[in-house]
């Protein structure tokens, strides 16, 4: 029979889940109701719990609270980044990625704030999602394109492309696999293809091992792609990290790895061999077993190295790394003592110091010159283990230079050959057709003019696993000047019992302060760009004459209310301190009154701060004038404020152009921003930015964005998975020295009017007249700053401390002489695109066609 209890028993169910329905549809309602009310009473962390109870209980209403969701997340994350609860945070998005898996929104923010953190890895694979999910999503786009450069770095595309470099690479192994070395493992593998290289050779056990999560997964499908998934087995760990049999069954009998940089140990191959020696190799070859078999030893490729230098003049690494203005726009700059770069070898400077930099001398502004012969100053056998662990023990070599050639001693270049066995060898050297920049020692001291017969004494070292060369002395004559001598001791964080001692030698007219302070490279280049502060000083005094005479005639007898000028450069800026010079300086323009100007400064470093004060103490500037904005502020985020509750500011100081060529992120917000907060008169400085372009060809430029051609890597298909991270923005840029053709003369491409926001646009066309037929790889572009209607400095100068940028179109257009090149151009916040394709333009074309731009403009 049926069961008579079947439909009782649904009746109850039905009524029951209507019960339920009924509440869950309550608890609903008053969620959403409650999360409004919080969001009006701006309780975000409330209102992001009750959104999280509502759109769980009813995902049907996703769309419908998708902004407001979103809104409440955005604030909530702010709220927690500010009190620093950073894992809160994280755990709200999570939880909101759980809710909305496909909202690019969220999910690009999720990478916005990872980046900020440091963990750039889980920042892109966040950008590159929200790009999948909306390819023509302009913010993760922005964001993708910036954090490429970070995790995929320009010299993969070189090395890949720098075919001697691959097939020298490859011999070496075939060559070791041949003779017996059947167990590889790769240690810092990048795309694989090293670790490739022996599995075609006949290997029979290859490993391979990356520590970049985003390089280890890129190594993975180029793996898969070619075949070799499951017979290369690699791991996503640092090789100091690795254990037998956890990570590899057995030792190997060959270790393959490039993990050297431009000053060959920078990378920690040190290290790293010397940890693969104990614990992952076989045993070196026994001398007194010399016919003992290569599968039963160990060795390495490169086999090793050979380390070069020479002393060289160089005036782009001089003014990046020492101060040689003694003044900018009217300020005396002798008031700090001296400035150095944090790039120096000297024993007793901080450890935060870096022994070097890396240059491409044959690319550097002016180039340079050779003032001794080159020189050996290292080898080293990356197969003797007890050499290397007794090379940070070794004791410090001299060498004596004898100088050939007179100038100004500014570095010491260094490069090397990689012995990758006997037959095989790379060099990094400047004249080489390299991928290899060279690494660069600067000169920090003040003594550094040489002439013929001198002597420079050189010692070489190797601390911390870093090579370092230091210029100890010059000899001349018998005398010997030893260079550490004549070098103040660095003053760094709160130095406040030397600012008392160095004020006081300034009011006591004694000898200048014997303090040096460090700042960064592209700080002193901007230090010693004179021509954009003396530009700053006349536009700045042109604004205060102005003010003065409009708006502040008072009766003799009223106190006149201050000029108020705000400086919110990034890093160490003077500008504001020229500002309130001005104020006091009568001298310059007797219609200036003395102490009229309050300027403020956003630097927030305590060094930077106490150079500010000193150089106002030199140079005639009384405390109270120069204020630091940072410390009336209670939100560093908000920096642009009123400077008082009544007041507005005369002036506001933005810095617009990052040193890599690119325009600031959230210019345009900031300037909308500065705007109402200016008094009627008051300026922006800059008031206008216009970008300049031109077509070039270049197949530099084509090599350091993208794996070029058709025909796979030395046999393997590397170049569709590295080139999923090419950049379309080549940042960096030195267009003086880029080996390039200009195929056009350079054209205004946009303009950005800082003061006038309906004078701006977001997209523009213009037409470019080639005069030279080629093939247009890229249009690299520079800014010409406006500061005002008659003072303007470009950003392609030569004394500029700012580099160029470059578009690197993806298919490259041939053209020829006479015909029209079409540029469109969009800005979107600040990151901008270029297209370009040939035109036959008629006379009804409404694009407009571009003036050629003249060095004055």
């Amino acid at each position: 029979m049926p069961n008579a209890t079947t439909r009782p028993k649904r009746t109850r169910r039905h009524r029951r889940a209507q019960r339920e329905d009924a509440v869950r549809n309550e608890l609903v309602s008053r969620s959403l109701e409650g999360a409004q009310q919080c969001l009006f009473s701006q309780d975000y962390g409330t209102a992001f719990v009750h959104y999280l109870l509502a759109l769980n209980l009813a995902p049907a209403l996703k769309d419908f609270a998708n902004e407001s969701f979103r809104f409440t997340l955005f604030k909530w994350a702010e709220e927690l980044d500010s009190l620093g609860r950073i894992q809160d945070l994280f755990n709200c998005y999570e939880q909101a990625m759980e809710l909305f898996p496909v909202d690019e929104v969220i999910v690009n923010s999720m990478g916005e704030h990872l980046f900020r953190m440091g963990f750039r890895d889980e920042a892109a694979g966040h950008f590159y999602k929200a790009l999948k999910l909306r390819p023509d999503f302009p913010e993760a786009k922005e964001n993708f394109y910036r954090v490429a450069n970070w995790l995929v770095e320009r010299w993969h595309f070189l090395m890949l492309n720098d075919h001697g470099r691959n097939h020298k690479y490859q011999l070496a192994i075939k060559k070791a696999v041949e003779g017996g070395c059947s167990s590889v493992l790769d240690i810092g593998t990048g795309t694989g293809i090293l670790g490739m290289c022996a599995k075609m050779a006949g290997a029979a056990e290859v490993y391979a091992c990356e520590l970049s999560k985003t390089m280890y997964e890129l190594a993975c499908e180029v793996l898969s792609a070619n075949g070799m998934a499951d017979s290369i087995k690699i791991v996503h760990l640092k090789s100091l990290d690795m254990n037998i049999p956890k990570d590899i069954p057995n030792r190997v009998s060959l270790v393959v790895t490039e993990t050297v940089d431009a000053g060959l140990f920078g990378e920690g191959i040190i290290e790293t061999l010397i940890h693969a020696w104990k614990h992952l190799l076989l045993p070196p070859p026994n001398t007194q077993q010399p016919l003992s078999s290569p599968s039963q030893t160990g060795r390495v490729i490169p086999a090793g190295a050979t380390v070069f230098g020479v002393a060289v003049q160089c005036r782009e690494i001089r003014r990046h790394h020492r101060l040689y203005a003694s003044s900018v726009g009217g300020l005396d700059l002798s008031a700090v003592g001296q400035i150095y770069s944090p790039v120096s070898c000297l024993a007793d400077t901080e450890d935060s110091t870096e022994p070097y930099t890396t240059e491409r001398l044959s690319r550097l502004r002016g180039g340079y010159i050779q003032l001794t012969q080159p020189f050996t100053a290292l080898d080293i056998d990356f197969n003797n283990v007890q050499e290397l662990e007794g090379l940070c023990s070794r004791e410090m070599t001299q060498l004596r230079l004898y100088v050939t050639q007179e100038g100004v001693l500014d570095a010491l270049a260094v490069w090397f050959q990689l012995h990758l066995d006997q037959d095989n060898h790379l060099s990094t050297g400047p004249e080489e057709d390299t991928c290899w920049e060279q690494a660069i020692y600067p000169i920090q001291s003040p003594f550094n003019t040489v002439k013929c017969g001198d002597e420079v004494l050189v010692e070489v070292s190797c601390k911390d696993s870093y090579l370092r060369l230091c210029c100890a002395a010059i000899i001349r004559d018998g005398h010997t000047f030893h260079m550490d001598n004549v070098t103040p001791k660095i003053l760094t964080a709160n130095p406040e019992a030397e600012l008392c001692s160095a004020l006081a030698s300034l009011q006591t007219n004694q000898e200048k302060p014997s303090c040096a302070f460090m700042l960064e490279s592209a700080e002193i280049a901007l230090l010693n760009n004179t021509a954009y502060h003396n530009s700053f000083q006349k536009a700045m005094s042109k604004l205060l004459v102005s003010l003065k005479s409009t708006g502040r005639s008072q009766p003799s007898d009223t106190e006149l209310d201050p000029i108020y000028v705000l400086d919110v450069s990034e890093g160490f800026s003077v500008l504001s301190l020229m500002a309130a010079q001005l104020g006091f300086d009568s001298s310059e323009d007797k219609h200036i009154s003395p102490g009229l100007v309050q300027a403020y400064s956003s630097v927030e470093k305590e060094h930077h701060q106490t150079m500010l004060r000193l150089l106002a103490k030199g140079n005639g500037v009384l405390e109270s004038a120069l204020e630091f904005w940072l410390s009336h502020v209670e939100d560093d985020s908000a920096v642009l404020q009123r400077p008082a509750t009544e007041k507005l500011w005369s002036a506001i100081i933005l810095d617009c152009i990052e040193i890599c060529g690119l325009i600031r992120q959230k210019l345009l917000e900031k300037a909308t921003l500065a705007r109402c907060l200016l008094e009627d008169g008051g300026q922006i400085f800059p008031e206008r930015i216009v970008i300049h372009g031109m077509l070039v060809e270049s197949d530099t430029l084509l090599r350091e964005s993208a794996v070029q051609g058709t025909e796979p890597t030395l046999g393997f298909n590397i170049a569709p998975f590295i080139n999923q991270f090419t950049v379309p923005v080549h940042v960096f840029l030195d267009l003086s020295t880029l080996e390039c053709t200009h195929l056009s003369e350079p054209v205004e491409l946009f303009a950005l009017d800082l003061m006038n926001s309906t004078a701006n646009y977001t997209d523009n066309e213009v037409k470019v007249r080639v005069n030279t037929s080629g093939k247009v790889t890229a249009i690299p572009f520079w800014y010409q700053i406006h500061l005002d209607s008659e003072h303007s400095v470009s950003t392609f100068s030569e004394d500029s401390h700012w580099k160029q940028a470059a578009v690197v179109l993806q298919q490259p257009l041939t053209v020829s002489r006479g015909e029209w090149v079409k540029l469109s151009i969009q800005l979107h916040k600040s990151s901008i695109s270029i297209t370009a394709v040939k035109e036959g333009l008629g006379d009804d074309d409404v694009i407009r066609e571009a003036e050629p731009v003249t060095s004055d403009s």
